[in-house]
């Protein structure tokens, strides 16, 4: 018989490995053409209606790249385009949370001692919001705001401010982190989507025409491409936030995330002085120090969920299932002599602060939660417990596939 429980995580793997390797080319491109955009310099021998040019070493060779501002005189017969690393990326990691929030939304989505909800409920606000995103951002950097940047920056941030609050109102503290990298990650998309590359097209267009292009189409461009640039780094750390239990599992999650997108502004800002010759702000990276300072000190802050609270809290349907399925009893008892002494609210195991991954193995509901974690983690593999703490038997593995099983 199949394991479709098996197959479900291998797709999902599959998914976020191609999600990695072309966010990965994007980010390293676009890291890159801000780099080399900062470093052009003029020379007196330039082509007409070139802007600067820059030469780099690489490789055992040496390049020389030549910018034109608007456009050069006639097309080049080879034009190379740089999109599909945008669009794969937002692309699989889209079909990644649906995977991840959605299908397995009673487990990683919705907290139900933050609202009482429904799985379709849940489901409707994180596809909603990632539009409506867009589209607030979209109408403000087509307003007068357009001509003040730094206005438009600060108003952004106040807007991701609101966001990440709003989203840990609803959420869990991982799907929470996860959906506003996603937030973030759609704008960037949608402006290489919608606003960069048609208006490349158009100064194309112009010039197969022999027109001559406007040059409003590469400064409208270049603000949205600025944009990206200092949301990247931001971006990367909610991505991988549902790995560190104190980014995401704590009161002020929503707050440390914000201060993460001005860590991303101080980064980028020291490297985009660099690149543009106006020397090295050291102060950035006291700022920056300063900011994770303060987020490692708000992690510490505020209460979460004691064991006494967790264990009167009552089981949802999904809960229900696991926890009435036969084989519930063997399971959960091995789950206690092998897991909850490190996933409980407060770990009895030397060196351990904090649940692994914020995930918790101590009351019947929190077995039944996370059944699935379990089945693949200590039923199918022998992930978990660490092979140099607990050395768990066979028969005991045998017991939680046999659980799980009757519970499918």
């Amino acid at each position: 018989m199949y394991d479709f429980a098996v197959l479900w995580d291998w797709i999902a793997f599959a998914v976020r490995w191609l999600h990695v390797i072309t966010a990965m080319a994007w980010i390293g491109a676009s890291f890159y053409f801000i780099a080399l955009d900062l470093m052009l310099k003029p020379a007196k021998d330039m082509p007409e209606g070139a802007y600067g040019e820059e030469w780099e070493v690489h490789g055992g060779g040496f390049y020389h790249t030549v910018k034109y501002l608007v456009a050069p005189a006639r097309l080049p017969e080879h034009l190379t385009w740089h999109k599909w690393q945008s669009y794969t990326t937002w692309l699989s990691g889209a079909a990644l949370l649906m995977i991840v929030y959605w299908v397995g939304g009673e487990l990683y989505l919705l907290d139900p001692t933050k609202a009482d909800l429904a799985l379709w409920q849940g489901i409707v606000i994180s596809a909603l919001s990632l539009t409506i995103g867009w589209l607030l951002y979209d109408f403000l950097c087509k307003s007068a705001l357009g001509e003040q940047p730094t206005v438009l920056m600060l108003l952004l941030f106040a807007i991701l401010v609101v966001v990440a609050w709003g989203y840990d109102q609803v959420f869990t503290g991982r799907a929470a982190l996860l959906h506003l990298g996603a937030f973030t990650a759609t704008i960037m998309t949608a402006n290489v989507f919608f606003i960069i590359m048609p208006n490349q097209r158009i100064v194309v267009a112009d010039l197969k025409a022999g027109r001559t292009p406007d040059p409003k189409y590469g400064k409208i461009a270049k603000l949205r491409s600025t944009h990206n640039n200092y949301l990247t780094l931001p971006v990367i750390f909610l991505m991988l936030s549902n790995h560190y239990p104190l980014a995401f599992g704590t009161e002020f999650a929503w707050l440390i995330a914000s201060l993460v997108f001005l860590m991303g502004v101080t980064i980028r800002h020291y490297f985009n002085s660099m690149h543009a010759g106006k020397g090295q702000p050291h102060w950035t990276w006291a700022v920056t120090a300063l900011i994770f300072v303060i987020i490692a000190w708000l992690s510490t802050l505020g209460g979460t969920e004691t064991y006494d609270e967790a264990a009167e809290r009552p089981m949802t349907e999904f809960e229900m299932r696991f926890a009435s399925a036969e084989g519930f009893e063997d399971a959960y008892n091995v789950v206690q002599g092998n897991c909850s002494m490190c996933h409980a609210r407060e770990p009895l195991w030397d060196g351990i602060r904090w649940a692994p991954k914020g995930v918790y193995l101590e009351t019947e509901a929190d077995v039944a939660q996370h059944a699935h974690q379990i089945y693949l983690q200590a039923g199918r593999s022998h992930a978990m417990p660490p092979p140099n703490a607990i050395q768990m038997d066979p028969e005991q593995r045998a017991q939680i596939v046999a659980w799980y099983k009757a519970a499918e």
